[in-house]
């Protein structure tokens, strides 16, 4: 009943739907869902997850993704910052998301290739990139638009963070936090989440440049099985020469970031 309820809301929330303009100037279509319940949702999914998922019993790991959650997001426009919290999850798929609402989930096998708070930092701020760049408004407004309430019922058939975060959120969240949140995002999305991303780091004073080798090590670390948070983005090989092409305009804004007393020490 509760999914039938939602199906009908999607339905009815179109006719609301916004054209508005992404961070790099894309045209998106949004408004499907207000942004207060797209937090509650993600708020939803992510206490779902919490409860289901064992979490590290390592006060290091925490206070350590947390720091560099805090960092990003001391730099994103005042409306976004509000209070983000991060769980790390006993997980060792290279993994991590970030949900409406504030919430930032790393699973603690990203530790294997992201090896310091920069490359690390490389995955958060993409992850973030993502929400304040309302990619998660942006799916759902498209799939409710596409395929009306009936028909979202398939966005079950898919999740980008693995049938563990996609159980939680299906039995906790509703169908909008599966078919918005947990879906894999577009080829135009992951790029734009690179750029945001991108700057967010270089902002906060973290080397951009550490974006390519967290690529290079998810690369190398890939064999015949990708990590999970690579499998889910478009062909890393061929990005990894945009991400390098960014970073050297980037140095300017990571030096200025610096120099200014932006020094995160998160480990």
């Amino acid at each position: 009943m509760k999914r039938m309820i939602l199906g009908v809301a999607i339905a009815v929330a179109v006719g609301g739907c916004a054209t508005t303009t992404s961070p790099t100037g894309r045209t998106q279509y949004v408004g499907a869902v207000p942004q207060a319940q797209l937090n509650q949702l993600g708020a939803q999914a992510f206490a779902q997850m919490k409860a289901q998922k064992p979490q590290t019993s390592d006060s290091r790991q925490r206070a350590y993704v947390q720091c560099v959650v805090d960092a990003v997001v001391r730099e994103l426009p005042a409306n976004w910052r509000g209070g983000w919290e991060s769980a790390v999850f006993a997980d060792k798929d290279a993994n991590a998301f970030a949900l409406p609402g504030g919430k930032v989930g790393v699973y603690t096998g990203i530790f294997t290739v992201a090896r310091n708070q920069d490359q690390l930092a490389g995955v958060i701020a993409h992850e973030i990139g993502h929400v304040v760049s309302r990619h998660h408004d942006e799916r759902i407004t498209r799939q409710a638009g596409a395929a009306g309430a009936l028909q979202v019922v398939s966005g079950l058939l898919g999740s980008r963070y693995g049938q563990g975060a996609a159980q939680a959120a299906a039995q906790g969240g509703g169908i909008l936090a599966q078919t918005g949140f947990l879906l894999p995002g577009s080829r135009a999305q992951e790029t734009e989440a690179d750029v945001v991303g991108q700057q967010l780091m270089a902002k906060a004073g973290f080397d951009p440049r550490a974006a390519v080798t967290l690529w290079q090590n998810m690369i190398a670390a890939g064999g015949a099985r990708p990590p999970e948070w690579v499998s889910t983005h478009p062909d890393p090989r061929a990005r990894i020469g945009e991400l390098q092409a960014r970073a050297q305009g980037l140095i300017p804004t990571y030096e200025q970031a610096r120099a200014t007393g932006r020094r995160p020490n998160c480990g």
